[in-house]
């Protein structure tokens, strides 16, 4: 059993890197010479506001915790510095969804997406691991990705934000107070999200 939590915590974490460089090549593309819009500081509090907006519009409600808060120095072309950072905020949806309830889930996040003003949905339609992905008015990147274990994530990632210091909430995993490494395998069961009647 260890071994196989270890493993899917590695897989999450590769699954971590290869979303960050999605974010990463969005941003990168030509964009080298506009201003940013946020420095980091302000990219990470939006993000998290754009989180906790979104972990409130599922009902019925779930459990969820941080995920880890990542950055990512960006850079030209030509490999070199740009004096900005992709700046991304997560939560990790603890609560089982059962694959009848994946869809719904999925179409709720979407609506609530659009009633925000976000735009630009790519939408995977996979029957194991669905994803939606959109872009906010302020210029975030959402995503709701569905794991390969079932488990559910949720990013809001800004592209190449100004440097600056950051702060992050409490209980951020990494960060000071906070756990070294956040949960990610579900494990509270819900009458509605986790079963499969109608």
């Amino acid at each position: 059993m260890a071994t196989s939590i270890t493993s899917v915590r590695g897989l999450a974490r590769l699954l971590g890197c290869v979303v960050l460089a999605v974010f990463l090549t969005a941003c990168q593309a030509g964009k080298e010479q506009e201003k940013p819009k946020m420095d980091m500081k302000q990219a990470g509090q939006r993000a998290e506001e754009i989180l906790d907006d979104t972990m409130e519009a599922i009902q019925p409600s779930v459990k969820w915790v941080r995920g880890v808060a990542m950055v990512s120095p960006c850079s030209t072309n030509l490999n070199e510095p740009t004096g900005t950072t992709t700046v991304v905020r997560s939560r990790n949806i603890l609560t089982v969804v059962s694959e009848r309830r994946r869809d719904e889930l999925l179409k709720m996040v979407q609506r609530h997406w659009k009633k925000r003003g976000a735009t630009d949905f790519d939408v995977h339609s996979d029957e194991k691991m669905p994803r939606i992905r959109a872009k906010t008015a302020d210029g975030l990147t959402v995503t709701l990705d569905v794991g390969y274990a079932g488990n559910v994530y949720i990013r809001a990632a800004f592209g190449c934000a100004q440097d600056s210091a950051m702060t992050y909430p409490k209980g951020t995993p990494g960060q000071p107070g906070g756990p070294d490494e956040p949960e990610r395998i579900p494990r509270e069961h819900s009458p509605y999200w986790s079963g499969t009647g109608s």
